[in-house]
């Protein structure tokens, strides 16, 4: 499953949604300059990490801050929630009611039993964006935010070797569709199915640093 991705601040723009415009573009390059050196990662308790995601504002594209990881009565959730299975989404697609798209240049996952990390991206270092369902949740002060997790999929035969499951990514041509179209079974499979016309641009590369393995809470 997805460990930890990143958001390179050098990104091109040409992968992740036709609707977003230079001033979300500068935004995210702002957002990851401040986090420099920086991979995200689930929030713990003790911890405050909001990612910036693409969401559908009322027929508008728009950024905003969330929190990775559902929030349950005020404490991250006890089961595991940065990242939800798109197989159970075919078998329960009443999570599909409210979805966003996660920006990131690379997301890292570790091989085993070697236990290297690899870092997961599409070639060239484009930005792209992965799917996500959102919900709301509360801290334990009472603030409320958009919570998301990431969909995964099983990896395409070149990348099982490494880990044998990879983020949803969502091309341009079908953003917003996964924004804003109907939550069913029909949308997650169309959305695997467009995934899948990236699945030869997506490269893995070891790492020679531990990249990632601080990264859980």
């Amino acid at each position: 499953m997805c460990a930890s991705y990143g958001l390179d601040p050098r990104f091109t723009d040409a992968e992740l949604i036709s609707a977003v415009d230079e001033e979300i573009l500068d935004g995210l390059r702002a957002w990851a300059r401040e986090n420099a050196g920086e991979t995200l990662r689930p929030t713990g308790k003790n911890l405050r990490n909001l990612n910036p995601v693409i969401i559908d504002a009322d027929g508008e594209t728009a950024v905003e801050p969330a929190w990775w990881g559902f929030l349950i009565d005020g404490a991250p959730s006890r089961f595991p929630s940065i990242n939800t299975r798109s197989e159970r989404l075919q078998e329960r697609p009443g999570s599909l009611r409210s979805r966003a798209i996660v920006p990131a240049t690379g997301w890292y996952e570790m091989k085993k039993p070697e236990r290297v990390w690899h870092e997961f991206g599409l070639d060239g270092g484009g930005l792209f964006g992965m799917a996500a369902v959102t919900q709301r949740g509360r801290t334990a002060d009472g603030e409320w935010f958009t919570c998301y997790s990431i969909v995964m999929r099983p990896a395409p035969a070149h990348l099982a070797g490494v880990h044998d499951r990879m983020p949803v990514l969502i091309p341009t041509p079908f953003a917003r569709d996964w924004l804003r179209a109907q939550g069913d079974r029909e949308l997650i499979d169309a959305a695997l199915l467009a995934a899948a016309s990236l699945d030869e641009r997506v490269i893995a590369v070891p790492r020679a640093d531990d990249k990632g393995t601080d990264r859980l809470f």
